[in-house]
């Protein structure tokens, strides 16, 4: 955006917490594997998708998954078990956002509950041509959304890295 005089206009700023997306789910049989135990491709739709939802609504317009990194598998999730999937903004530069996701998982006979995945993602805000568009900052608040923004700067230059190690061997 320009005003009248060719100056930049600054986006406000958005706390993390207005991205904040929760997805529950009960675990059937359909969504597990020989073991009875949740397939992680099922359980990554869901974290994408809950993502994404955080995206558009810190950018508020469309988005594209650019990567996932640091995707780790903690603990099996069993039928009959609920999913929390819970995702916020974390870290955002000119038009892509980092967006941290972590699923919980409970039984719900037992109260028992405990951290199954974890994981980053990339996305990217896009106009109405498709193309890369500015969006706005995002600034934390609680004690877990400073520590995830205070390391996103270093997490950022690994993505980079490993995307030009790839770039390079092609």
């Amino acid at each position: 955006m320009m005003s009248e005089s060719n100056e930049k206009v600054q986006l406000p700023a958005k706390p993390s917490k207005d991205s904040r997306t929760l997805m529950t789910q009960l675990i059937f049989p359909l969504d597990t594997n020989h073991h009875d135990t949740m397939f992680g491709g099922k359980l990554m739709e869901y974290m994408d998708k809950v993502a994404a939802i955080s995206a558009m609504r810190h950018a508020r317009m469309r988005v594209v998954t650019a990567s996932t990194d640091s995707l780790d598998f903690l603990a099996p999730i069993h039928v009959g078990e609920v999913i929390e999937v819970e995702a916020f903004v974390t870290w955002t530069r000119r038009s892509s956002m980092e967006i941290y996701v972590s699923v919980n998982s409970e039984n719900l006979y037992t109260g028992s509950r405990k951290t199954t995945v974890t994981a980053f993602f990339t996305f990217v805000a896009l106009d109405e041509n498709g193309k890369p568009a500015e969006i706005s900052k995002v600034f934390p608040e609680s004690e877990l959304e400073r520590q995830l923004h205070a390391s996103a700067p270093a997490r950022h230059e690994l993505r980079k890295a490993r995307k030009s190690d790839r770039t390079s061997k092609a």
